[in-house]
C-alpha cells in the first residue's frame, strides 16, 4: 500500500469581484489542481517540479495537510484526510510528517537539541501509548541530531550554527517522530552550492535508510539527485519519470571542493607571481 495515494485532487479558489460598469459581482474561479493523480511508496525519493502557477504550492500544502482539497481523495498511510477533522489533521502533521523548510524555521533562543525535542513535546499520542519521559524525549533528540551529524553542535543556539547546520537541525526536528514522509519545500533555497550538496548529501543518506521524501524544488540539477521526478503545469501532472543516472550529492561534493581547490591555490600563484614583478 502507497505512503501516499492522491486520486482526482482539485483545489479550487472561489473569488468575486465587481464589474466595473455595474455594482454587480462576479464569481471567479480559479483553478489550482484539476484531478491530480499521484502516489508514492515508501522508501521514495520525490522531486516535484513545474513553472511558477503550475501548483506545486497548492500540492505541497494538502500533502502536508495544511489545507484540503475541493474534490478527490488523499490517504496518508491508512488515514483518509480528506474527510478528517482538525484534530485528526493535527495528528497527521505532528505524527505522520517531517516538514523541513527553505527558511529553517528554528526558535532562535533554544538550542539545536531543544529545536529537535520540541516536536517530541508536543506528540500526539496513539490510544495505550505512554507518555515519553523528559530523559527519553531528550534521548531521541540527541539520537536524531547525531543522525545528521550534529552530535557535537546539541548545545549551539541558531546563531552558533552555519546555514548548512541549522538545515540539519530541521532536518532532525523532521525526523525526530518517525514520519511516514518528509515534506521538504525548497529545502537549499537559502544555502551556497557547497551546503546545498551537503544538504542533498545528507537526504540521499536519509532515503537510502529507507526515508521516503518529497521535495518540491524548480532546481532540476537537484532534481537529479532524487529517484523520480514529476513535473506540474496548469494544476496538472504533465510527466512522471524515473531518473535513471542518479547523481551522488556528496561524489559531487568532492570535486566542488577539490575544483575550488585548485582555483583559490591558482590564484595565489597568480598573486605570488604579481608580487615578484613588482619587486623587480
Amino acid at each position: 500500500m502507497p505512503v501516499i495515494n492522491m486520486r482526482g485532487i482539485k483545489r479550487e479558489y472561489r473569488m468575486e469581484s465587481k464589474k466595473s460598469s455595474k455594482k454587480e459581482s462576479v464569481t471567479v474561479v480559479v483553478r489550482a489542481l484539476r484531478g491530480l493523480d499521484f502516489s508514492a511508496e515508501a522508501g521514495e525519493f520525490v522531486s516535484v517540479m513545474g513553472p511558477s502557477g503550475s501548483g506545486k504550492s497548492t500540492l505541497m500544502n494538502i500533502l502536508g495537510c495544511l489545507d484540503k482539497p475541493s474534490g478527490g481523495t488523499y490517504n496518508l498511510d491508512g488515514i483518509e484526510t480528506s474527510t478528517s477533522d482538525s484534530d485528526t489533521f493535527a495528528y497527521i502533521r505532528n505524527r505522520k510528517i517531517g516538514f523541513v523548510f527553505q527558511s529553517f524555521n528554528l526558535l532562535a533562543r533554544t538550542t539545536a537539541l531543544e529545536n529537535v525535542e520540541l516536536p517530541l513535546f508536543y506528540r500526539r499520542r496513539d490510544k495505550n501509548e505512554n507518555r515519553q519521559s523528559s530523559s527519553g524525549r531528550r534521548e531521541t533528540a540527541m539520537a536524531a541530531l547525531r543522525e545528521v551529524g550534529l552530535g557535537d553542535r546539541m548545545d549551539h543556539f541558531p546563531s552558533q550554527l552555519s546555514g548548512g547546520q541549522q538545515q540539519r537541525v530541521a532536518i532532525a526536528r523532521a525526523m525526530v517522530n518517525d514520519p511516514s514522509f518528509i515534506l521538504a519545500d525548497e529545502p537549499t533555497g537559502n544555502l551556497d552550492t557547497g551546503m546545498t550538496l551537503e544538504i542533498m548529501g545528507l537526504f540521499q543518506q536519509l532515503n537510502d535508510r529507507g526515508k521516503t521524501i518529497v521535495m518540491v524544488t524548480h532546481e532540476p540539477e537537484l532534481a537529479d539527485y532524487t529517484k523520480r521526478i514529476i513535473t506540474l503545469r496548469d494544476g496538472e501532472l504533465v510527466s512522471d519519470k524515473q531518473v535513471t543516472q542518479r547523481r551522488s550529492a556528496l561524489d559531487d561534493l568532492v570535486k566542488w571542493k577539490n575544483d575550488h581547490a585548485l582555483l583559490a591555490d591558482n590564484a595565489l600563484l597568480a598573486e605570488d607571481a604579481h608580487s615578484a614583478e613588482d619587486a623587480l
